[in-house]
């Protein structure tokens, strides 16, 4: 019990007193440490934020989806156009869903610019002629009412589903549902309201929309001398499907087509998954790059705390030689001084942790950005600071306790 008490002594009650009579020399090695913890938990948080956002752009996007487009890409990768183009047909959409095993969903759309309005209020929006489909593949759920079914399709009935911002300008906080709204001139159901999405990755909201059955549309809105549609979506069974489906997609239509060999397709097939599941991988790549530099950047707070102890060694040579006159043998000594490393860098994590997450708290506030905090990042970015005192305290530990005794009583 009394040599855990002394243990105890040389790693608390002594190295604060040597710290004390050092202050700011300590101060400094302390908020070295302070702003290397602090920047690994703010980095660690950014790189998390970061791909939190592609993630979430990711579930945006829609349930493993393949775009098909009408129209070809040109030489530059630029497709020529999306409307006036009467490459794709519902009959194409049918034969994907039909003979495309690993499609688990398809829905035909085509879309454009229309005004909706209701009791005096209008508001120029963009429309989506869409098969009941179309509501997996995008993940979109909804935050009232129902979305129309196949029967609605078949017969072109006249119902429509809006998205968040139409229902705000035309409605306010009304609940929609049920009431009548005119588009081109015909009067429609409102039957739903889309759950809010938001910005998509280009800034457009994607809250200011409308859906219809595609046939209501090729019916009412678009003409009935327009039957093309401007882009088949699917779903594919899953993500490592995605490849297969597509190379099927692409035989499928070319067929359909008679596109002949070595010819340009007549369409373009697009997974922006595969855009974004990159840039989900360079994110976590820039995490673990910027986490890198967090921690050489602890490194070198280290070694600013092990140039403190060696210039405290330096300092209380006579000390040391006292000590060992008067009893204390090299490993009391050492732990002595190893303590005060560990005191500092410990400190100094702990202070790093309360300046992170207050700077986080100030950004959150100002820059409206959301930095997810992570107890597991504070404890390690902690214990990390400790392992750095503990390491870079060790070798100024090590040259005090093997000072010669006698030598050090002489050094002035």
């Amino acid at each position: 019990m009394a040599r855990l008490r002394v243990i105890l002594r040389l790693l608390t009650i002594e190295p604060l007193r040597s710290l004390g009579r050092n202050k700011v020399r300590a101060a400094l090695a302390i908020l070295g440490i302070t702003v290397a913890v602090a920047t690994v938990i703010w980095v660690v948080s950014i790189g998390r934020a970061g791909t939190q956002a592609s993630l979430q752009e990711l579930d945006k996007l829609g349930d493993n989806l393949i775009w098909v487009e009408a129209g070809a890409r040109s030489v530059n990768g630029v497709r020529s156009g999306t409307h006036g183009e009467n490459t794709l047909t519902w009959k194409d959409a049918q034969a994907i869903r039909d003979e495309i095993k690993s499609v688990k969903a398809v829905s035909e759309n085509t879309d454009g610019r229309t005004r909706i309005v209701y009791a005096g209020q209008n508001w120029l929006t963009q429309f989506r002629g869409v098969s009941p489909e179309y509501q997996d593949i995008k993940r979109w759920d909804l935050a009232l009412g129902t979305f129309f079914d196949d029967d609605a399709v078949k017969h072109a009935t006249l119902v429509v589903v809006i998205g968040e911002t139409v229902r705000h300008q035309l409605f306010g906080s009304d609940n929609p549902v049920g009431q009548q709204v005119r588009i081109n001139g015909f009067w429609f159901e409102v039957i739903g309201v889309l759950a809010p999405k938001g910005a998509n990755a280009n800034g457009n909201d994607q809250d200011d929309t409308i859906m219809m059955p595609w046939t209501t549309v090729m019916q009412r809105i678009n003409g009935r001398d327009i039957t093309w549609l401007d882009d088949i979506l699917c779903s594919a069974d899953s993500a490592e499907a995605i490849p297969l489906a597509t190379h099927q997609i692409q035989d499928l239509l070319r067929d359909r087509h008679h596109i002949q060999p070595g010819a340009e397709d007549d369409f373009n097939i697009r997974h922006p998954e595969e855009l974004l599941q990159a840039k989900v991988k360079s994110s976590r790549t820039l995490e673990a790059l910027l986490l890198l530099l967090a921690v050489i950047s602890l490194a070198i707070g280290g070694i600013g705390v092990m140039n403190v102890m060696l210039a405290s060694v330096a300092q209380r040579t006579r000390e040391i030689g006292i000590r060992s006159a008067i009893g204390a043998g090299p490993g009391a000594i050492q732990l002595q001084f190893l303590g005060e490393a560990v005191l500092m860098t410990t400190v100094g994590g702990a202070l790093g942790i309360g300046l992170a997450a207050a700077s986080s708290t100030i950004v959150e506030r100002t820059l409206a950005w959301s930095l997810p905090s992570s107890t597991t990042t504070d404890i390690a970015a902690f214990g990390f600071s400790v392992l750095v005192g503990v390491f870079f305290g060790f070798y100024p530990a090590s040259r005090a306790s093997r000072l010669d005794p006698i030598e050090a009583l002489r050094a002035e």
